[in-house]
């Protein structure tokens, strides 16, 4: 046996050197280099055999025409571009306790007819069991097998007698394979288990799920190739303070990287919301100054937003600006832009905006909704609950146009709003009478101030 050495690896490209650097030679990160103790292989061994396979013309590839997988959970279909794709190796990453285990064994579960097999390296058997019968009540007519198992060698000996047609590893940082001697979880036991699962799953064709930790800083742990090998990368994140939780798509080679699903923890697993915008919005019995309805768009679903603002004489020396849900910055921008092109004068005074629900926001659509309800907090005059608002502020103070308006205006209409504010620009060619709801173009944030504060 080889005598073991130390080797430092980077934690965001797996680059591997014999002495600790303070930047990574190949990537340029810096502190990201991690001492692992692995055993050198021996010289002298037999060169590799050369490849049976020959390249090909591309219009000489055949290949059939597989249909994906759908699970009975639409939200998470809906993410995944309309099923699980035979072959696809997907990571779902997130904080501890958010919920990764609880949606995998939730929809393990609900696929019938497929057998599925749920390694576990975290879990026991009996815990396991106590968690299904919870979701499920039908968790005994499933056939999802259960293993605890940490060896990649006896992982796929298990997959190989049983042949799922879905494999499940709960997590990638607690398995570790033979091949390399050091610990679990280390970079280059991660890397390699990845590629490991990789290669069953293109030579087999079948689906393996991988649950990925995260770091402090939010990202996934282990080295940035792990993301590059896998096809389909999944954030499942929310806040701990509200019950719901949002599953976006960071990367899918199968799909759009723009839709987005939501689903409520309850004491019986999670359950999907199909129409989240009647719990982002509030009930409120009285109309309140502050408060705007946006709408934004993720992916291909428009969804209803409350934005909510208070805007105050600032008690201190320092004005303070903060926001919950949406850029900070861009909050900084509009601020600027109400002050310089406007005349509203906002400098002296304290400005706390929220997006209820614990939402984050990224869509430039809500801009007028921010814009808006700043104003009325600032002179104390509510907007009445039945406008919503969808257009981006520009810096000149211009109402710029936004995608999709179309669908915005169509489910406005359908949730009973009266009036929806857009661009002067998302008006050509809109024909007004497809929708039973009153259209209200701008072009300058001054014209949306005196329609809605002075009529």
């Amino acid at each position: 046996m080889a005598k073991p050495r130390s080797f430092y690896y980077c934690s965001e490209c797996g680059c591997q050197s014999s002495s600790w650097l303070g930047r990574c030679p190949e990537c340029g990160s810096f502190n990201t280099m991690q001492q692992e103790v692995v055993e050198v292989p021996k010289t002298g061994s037999a060169p590799s055999k050369g490849s049976d396979t020959q390249p090909k013309l591309i219009h000489e590839v055949t290949y059939s025409q597989q249909s994906r997988i759908v699970t009975d959970c639409n939200e998470f279909n809906r993410v995944l571009g309309g099923g699980i794709v035979p072959g696809s190796i997907i990571l779902l990453g997130g904080e501890p306790g958010i919920g990764k285990s609880t949606l995998l064994l939730q929809t393990a579960l609900s696929i019938p007819g497929r057998r599925i097999l749920y390694v576990s390296g975290e879990e026991s058997e009996q815990q396991i069991k106590m968690r299904a019968d919870r979701l499920s009540e039908n968790s005994n007519n499933s056939q999802c097998y259960v293993v605890t198992e940490t060896s990649t060698s006896k992982i796929l000996d298990h997959v190989r007698d049983l042949k799922p047609e879905i494999l499940i590893i709960d997590s990638i940082q607690t398995v570790n394979s033979e091949t390399i001697d050091s610990s679990a979880g280390s970079i280059s036991q991660i890397r390699e288990c990845t590629t490991e699962f990789q290669r069953y799953a293109k030579e087999n064709g079948i689906p393996v799920i991988l649950v990925g930790h995260i770091t402090k800083d939010g990202t996934l742990a282990g080295p940035k190739v792990m993301e590059h090998i896998v096809d389909c990368v999944l954030q499942f994140e929310g806040d701990r303070n509200y019950g719901f939780r949002i599953l976006r798509s960071l990367k899918n080679r199968f799909g759009s990287t723009a839709e987005l699903g939501i689903f409520e923890m309850e004491g019986s697993g999670l359950r999907e919301v199909a129409n989240p915008s009647e719990y982002l919005l509030s009930q409120r019995d009285e109309t309140l100054s502050g408060a705007a309805i946006a709408a934004t768009l993720e992916g291909a679903r428009p969804m209803f937003i409350e934005v909510q603002s208070l805007v105050s004489s600032a008690v201190y020396g320092t004005p303070q600006r903060n926001a919950n849900g949406f850029d900070f910055k861009r909050l900084s921008m509009l601020l600027a832009v109400l002050e310089k092109r406007c005349g509203f004068k906002l400098g002296a005074k304290d400005v706390f905006l929220n997006i209820a629900g614990g939402m984050k926001v990224n869509d430039p659509a809500i801009d007028l909704a921010v814009v808006c309800s700043i104003l009325s907090s600032n002179i104390d005059m509510p907007i009445s609950p039945k406008y919503c608002f969808a257009a981006e502020m520009g810096l000149s103070g211009e109402v710029r146009p936004v995608t999709h308006v179309e669908q915005r205006i169509s489910e406005a209409s359908r949730l009973g709003f009266e009036k929806i504010f857009v661009s002067n620009y998302n008006l050509k060619g809109l024909d007004r009478k497809r929708f039973n709801i009153q259209i209200v173009g701008i072009s300058i944030i001054e014209e949306a101030f005196r329609k809605l504060f002075s009529e």
